[in-house]
């Protein structure tokens, strides 16, 4: 008789991880739920937590609770502080994805001797095989609305081997049915909106604990003085709300920080300062693990849930084209780019819908 497959779940006590457990459990895997602790200022971890275990109760699998704590500190809370520090807009929930639960989970989950590791991402997986290699790939999940392609770019060949996503060819509304269907606990249960792990906090609150204010102007383009800022850390390039300048009812949005001078500078909502259409990226992941033929004709997206842009991407920098390892990419828009962010993603897709790969501007 063979070994039923074992597949460690990454359950958040949420209604999509809790039914990625039951479609696993039906289709007749060794399933184990497991609750990974972070870091969190918010009271939800503990409520999470119970709704985990509820859920596991009810599918009659094994349940566990893997603390990170410590390592979600550093790795994504730490990165996340040091990248506004920084006067960036970073994004902890590609990196919460990378380092926590396709890095260390995983490894952890391997090392007890599982096959896979499953989480409730909207994405979809598949294999392409041909005679010389087996290659996964990640495309669009069939909920476009809830689909989550663009936070999972820096995954690789070697993680994909043994990441299932059960829930990409389903949509909200069908998640939900099926924990109703099965009295899943969280059936009902409002999506989370927070960060990955810490919560629903308010992100600027948290900064100006954790760094400190540094006031300064808010200038217009032209050097006019509208208002003053708290810090140039608090704010991301075209952000409107939360700006406190005092420009006669003129609505600004954040288009630069002048770090030299502490300044915060804006403009007005169609200025073309705030419009790109060319953007380098770095920290480049292919989900090949080969870079392409370049340029490369493709689509792309700045944030999450944009709309997919038609774009060219060429080697920056003058890098040679062969090189395999190349570090930074200019990607040409057909369409300006409104507020591109440095230290948000860029991420790559196909016509087809395949999600390729993805940077940091």
């Amino acid at each position: 008789m063979s070994r039923r497959r074992k597949i460690f779940v990454a359950m958040s006590g949420g209604v999509d991880s809790s039914v990625a457990a039951l479609l696993l459990k039906q289709k007749g895997y060794d399933v184990v739920g497991v609750y990974m602790k972070g870091w969190s200022l918010t009271g939800c971890a503990e409520e999470d937590a119970r709704d985990a275990r509820r859920v596991a109760c009810v599918l009659g699998i094994p349940f566990y609770v893997f603390n990170f704590e410590n390592e979600f500190k550093k790795a994504v809370v730490d990165y996340m502080i040091s990248g506004y520090a920084k006067c960036e807009t970073p994004n902890p929930d590609v990196m919460c994805n990378k380092e926590i639960k396709f890095g260390l989970f995983l490894k952890k989950a391997l090392d007890l001797g599982t096959d896979y590791i499953a989480t409730g991402h909207y994405v979809k997986k598949s294999q392409i095989s041909n005679l010389k290699s087996q290659n996964y790939i990640l495309k669009i999940a069939k909920d476009l609305n809830k689909d989550q392609s663009y936070f999972l770019w820096t995954l690789t060949q070697e993680q994909l081997k043994h990441c299932l996503f059960p829930i990409g060819d389903y949509t909200k509304p069908q998640v939900r049915a099926l924990a109703k269907k099965y009295n899943l606990p969280t059936a009902a249960k409002p999506d989370s909106q927070g960060v990955c792990f810490i919560g629903e906090i308010d992100i600027a609150e948290f900064l100006k604990e954790t760094l400190g204010k540094k006031p300064g102007p808010i200038l217009t383009l032209d050097g006019k003085k509208v208002g003053i800022h708290d810090g140039l850390s608090f704010y991301t390039i075209g952000q409107r709300k939360g700006i406190g300048s005092t420009g006669g009812g003129t609505p600004y949005y954040v288009v630069s920080k002048n770090t030299a001078k502490n300044a915060l500078i804006v403009a007005e909502a169609e200025d073309p300062a705030l419009f790109s259409n060319s953007l380098l990226v770095k920290n480049i992941n292919w989900i090949s693990g080969k870079t392409p033929k370049l340029p490369l004709k493709c689509l792309a997206r700045i944030r999450y849930r944009q709309p997919l842009q038609k774009c060219v991407i060429s080697s920056a920098n003058n890098e040679s084209l062969t090189n395999k390892r190349i570090t930074n990419l200019k990607v040409d828009f057909s369409e300006p780019q409104r507020a591109a962010t440095p230290g948000q993603s860029l991420v790559f897709y196909s016509p087809s819908g395949i999600m390729l790969g993805g940077g940091v501007l």
